[in-house]
């Protein structure tokens, strides 16, 4: 598709210039962050921090917003015409994971167990640098903002409760087009990846408790062990998955957790699995808790057992919008170059709770690139660094891309 033209103009409306000025605050106030990792649903601090710095930008500033949201809108009212002005968002998440730090950066978690570990320091910051960037057009050529622009800083992302925190306190009210960015370590820092349909996964959590009768350990036939049974429901799983769902619609179940037993010599009575669910199709996903149901209770009533399932919807599949990724794109390629620019061949079977906010519009979520020189560890790793040089790329896209949806609406 060829890129609409575009009458906007980075170098004129000072841009260059701004980003250039406020990079190295927006560098100090993201390893401030992540000093200061904060988890889903206590983010007070950074969200203290974010409402400051915006309300000084000259944002109308609403705190609290999904208990420890912050929701910034700048821009008109209402247009020309005396209508109101389209609404456009942005939004970024603020918490961290419960994860011992060990990167040795001189500015690593000074909270013990706590870290960022998946980059939402560096979204924070990135969404910081695009309200400070706009400020500057609002400032210098407010003719130019024919959009208001909503930024959602969403806490518990992580817990995938947040999104839906902030959407019943109204942060979608209106919003034609919403935007997103997540960093992507297998992406050099300084490109961006782009993927039209699915993105993520629609995600579960699974919770099996196996029932069998304990006993002593020497002699296993006078009892039903729950352990046994659990490592028969765990790998039947596996099987069940591989001959009884379509191959063409994958779906990923991984038990992260495993309780039972009381000593080493003693059968155990009870077991308890926790996992989770991963699946690209919807349909298929609406279908997996019966099926895993069945599948489960026939598992552990065949070797003498029982079971109580439990299912837990966490998210739906992120889907982009075909046109607003082709305006992403096209901005990317504006400010960075069409190399820089990767269209991904595969979606992810991660899960991501902004696709709950794209239930009633349409939207568009980006990687970020930012391996460094030496690579970057996996999201979730205790190693895990982003290099610093994707946060002006970030900032750059997002800028552009509200610009561009601006003029052109698609």
């Amino acid at each position: 598709m060829t890129a609409t033209p575009c009458t906007l103009n980075w170098h004129e409306l000072g841009l260059d210039d701004t980003l250039a000025a406020v990079l190295p605050e927006l560098i100090q106030l993201r390893r401030h962050i992540h000093r200061h990792p904060e988890l889903s649903g206590h983010e007070q601090q950074t969200a203290a921090l974010v409402a400051g710095e915006l309300r000084r930008w000259g944002w109308q500033v609403r705190e609290g917003v999904g208990r420890t949201g912050v929701v910034a809108e700048l821009g008109p009212q209402r247009g020309a015409d005396g209508r109101p002005s389209p609404l456009v968002a942005l939004r970024v998440d603020m918490d961290a994971l419960p994860v011992e730090e060990r990167t040795g950066l001189d500015y690593a978690s000074t909270q013990q167990g706590l870290m960022h570990a998946c980059g939402h320091d560096l979204h924070t910051a990135v969404g910081l640098g695009v309200a400070r960037l706009l400020a500057g057009v609002a400032e210098r050529a407010p003719e130019r903002l024919t959009a208001r622009v909503r930024l959602l800083f969403q806490p518990a992302e992580e817990t995938a409760q947040g999104a839906a925190w902030m959407k019943a306190d109204g942060a979608m009210e209106g919003v034609e087009a919403l935007f997103g960015v997540h960093v992507f370590p297998s992406l050099p820092a300084g490109t961006i990846g782009v993927r039209s349909g699915s993105l993520t996964a629609a995600a579960g959590e699974l919770e099996v408790e196996v029932l069998g009768e304990g006993g002593h350990g020497a002699r296993p036939h006078q009892s039903t062990d729950a352990i046994w049974i659990a490592a028969r429901v765990v790998s039947g799983l596996q099987e069940a998955i591989s001959r009884r769902l379509d191959a063409l619609h994958p779906v990923v179940v991984s038990f992260g957790r495993i309780e039972g037993g009381k000593a080493f010599n003693v059968i155990a009575d009870h077991v308890r699995l926790l996992g989770t669910v991963r699946c690209l199709d919807t349909d298929v996903h609406a279908q997996l808790p019966g099926w895993i149901e069945d599948t489960v209770q026939a598992l552990c009533r065949g070797h003498g057992g029982e079971a109580r399932v439990r299912y837990r919807v966490i998210s739906p599949p992120v889907h982009n919008d075909p046109a607003l990724t082709e305006l992403v794109a096209d901005a990317a390629v504006e400010r960075l170059g069409r190399s820089q620019v990767h269209w991904l061949e595969q979606p992810s079977l991660g899960a991501e709770d902004f696709a709950e906010l794209l239930e009633d519009t349409r939207g568009t979520m980006f990687r970020l690139g930012v391996a460094g020189p030496q690579g970057c560890t996996p999201l979730h790793s205790n190693t895990f660094a982003p290099d610093e040089a994707a946060l002006p790329v970030g900032i750059q896209v997002l800028t552009w891309s509200l610009l561009r949806w601006m003029e052109r609406r698609p």
